[in-house]
């Protein structure tokens, strides 16, 4: 039996897209799973993933002292990683973007193991750009990305299945929401959005008495409330059952759940992620997705209580977006995906 060693962390958005795509893999390949004593390993070992733990050099964005090292740091995590596979001697090696996978990339390489990665951006990451060279193929979540790379091949996002097909009956009453009202989920990623969680907070009673509002405020984010219809939770391993709850989403512009949420026809309101942490690639995810008619957009900057009320309010009434979503195709992207992770293997 082949062996796949796939590769990802720093963040659940370099993680759980892997975990995608070894689901439907396990008991055809042996797989097994490269990184550092971050999220990744935790998730890994949920899943009952064999897991293999390296050093990887991160470079900090905006701060030069902090990177001086980071060459010599890079050449050892390089060093470690090239004895981790010529250990567990996989067939392929497939990487998820993000600075965990430069050294098993450039060690693979080095060991004439072919090397996938996958691009979840419009604008690629800066570990991809690196690493795109040293690959058989770039895939990529998104068309115009894979027209950067020569070995480019566009299949979409790797999605979980149990995003898809749940029931939302059973969802609402899991979260103890009235099946009889419209239900708006709100969510700014894995840790949730300060200025989000501020700003729909201060209208939440005004939202509450037309429809539920179910708010993934990220962990020690919850506060006291009363309002009828307001849902919080911190965190949820499943965000099949919170979409299934929904008829209308406000999050940011991560690309992982971006396509889910265009995936399972959701209308949304995306609020991208505009700080000097961020490389811009929310924005230009956004500014994609609204291109082709198939979200609203507020900006960061724009953002207040009451231009928040005012766009959900209009995302709730929005018949064409509705229609757009109908007719998109943009769908899970696991199938292509397996089919090319396939054809290297050969």
């Amino acid at each position: 039996m082949k062996k796949i060693m796939f590769c990802g962390g720093g963040s659940a958005g370099h993680v759980i897209p892997n975990i995608a795509i070894i689901e439907e893999l396990k008991g055809e390949y042996s797989i097994c799973y490269a990184g550092t004593d971050g999220i990744e390993k935790s998730i890994c070992a949920e899943n009952g993933i064999e897991f293999h733990q390296f050093d990887a050099a991160k470079l900090v964005r905006g701060k030069f002292i902090c990177n001086l090292a980071l060459p010599f740091k890079l050449i050892n995590s390089i060093r470690q990683a090239g004895e981790m596979l010529e250990k567990v001697k996989p067939d392929l090696l497939f990487c998820k973007g993000g600075y965990v996978c430069l050294p098993p990339a450039f060690a693979a390489k080095k060991l004439k193991i072919p090397v996938i990665t996958h691009e979840s951006d419009i604008s690629a990451g800066l570990a991809n750009k690196l690493i795109a060279r040293k690959c058989k193929e770039v895939l990529t979540s998104f068309p115009s990305a894979a027209y950067r790379f020569k070995n480019g091949v566009y299949t979409g996002s790797p999605m979980r299945k149990n995003l898809f097909d749940r029931d939302r009956t059973q969802a609402l009453e899991k979260f103890g929401l009235n099946n009889g009202r419209a239900t708006l989920i709100v969510f700014g990623g894995g840790s949730g959005s300060k200025i989000i969680n501020e700003c729909l907070r201060k209208i939440i009673f005004q939202l509450c008495s037309q429809f539920n509002v179910l708010h993934i405020c990220g962990k020690g984010n919850l506060v006291d409330s009363n309002t009828y219809g307001y849902k919080q939770i911190e965190f949820t391993n499943d965000m099949g059952l919170v979409y299934a709850c929904a008829d209308a989403a406000v999050a940011r512009c991560g690309s992982n759940s971006a396509n889910e949420l265009i995936a399972l026809k959701i209308p949304t309101l995306f609020i991208p992620l505009e700080n000097s942490s961020s490389r811009g690639d929310q924005v230009k995810n956004a500014e994609y997705f609204l291109e082709a008619q198939l979200c609203r957009v507020l900006k960061e900057r724009d953002l207040t209580p009451q231009t928040l009320k005012e766009e959900i309010t209009k995302l709730m009434k929005d018949e064409n977006l509705k229609s757009a979503l109908e007719r998109s195709n943009v769908e899970c992207g696991n199938k292509k995906i397996i089919r090319e992770i396939k054809s290297v293997l050969g």
